[in-house]
C-alpha cells in the first residue's frame, strides 16, 4: 500500500481551510429579512444572529391587545433565525459533504 502525498494532503487541508473561512465570512455579511402579516412586520438579523432592524406596519399596533404583537415579533425573528440557518447550509452544505459529513452546519444552528 502506498502512502499519502504529505504535501498533497497539506495543500488540500489549507485549501478547504480558505474554502471554510471564506464561506463563514459569506455567512457573517450576509443579512436577511425575517417577517409575517405579509411583510407588515419585519425583522432584519444580520449573519451574526444580531437584530439590525425592526419594522412595525402602525396598522397592526393595538394598544390593547400588546401580547398578540409580541407574538408577532417573536414569530419574525424565528423566520429571520430560519432563513440565516438556510444561508449557512447553502454555504456549508457542500464543505459539509467534502469533510465526510459531520455537523459543520449545526454550528450556526444556535445562533
Amino acid at each position: 500500500m502506498t502512502q499519502p502525498d504529505m504535501n498533497q494532503l497539506l495543500q488540500q487541508a489549507q485549501a478547504m481551510q480558505a474554502q471554510l473561512q471564506q464561506a463563514q465570512m459569506e455567512i457573517v455579511n450576509s443579512t436577511v429579512v425575517g417577517e409575517v402579516l405579509d411583510g407588515k412586520i419585519k425583522v432584519t438579523m444580520a449573519g451574526t444572529g444580531k437584530v439590525t432592524d425592526i419594522a412595525i406596519d402602525p396598522a397592526v399596533v393595538d394598544a390593547d391587545d400588546v401580547e398578540t404583537l409580541q407574538d408577532l415579533l417573536v414569530s419574525a425573528i424565528g423566520d429571520a433565525h430560519d432563513k440565516i440557518s438556510k444561508v449557512a447550509e447553502e454555504k456549508m452544505g457542500p464543505l459539509n459533504q467534502a469533510m465526510g459529513g459531520g455537523a459543520i452546519g449545526d454550528v450556526f444552528g444556535g445562533m
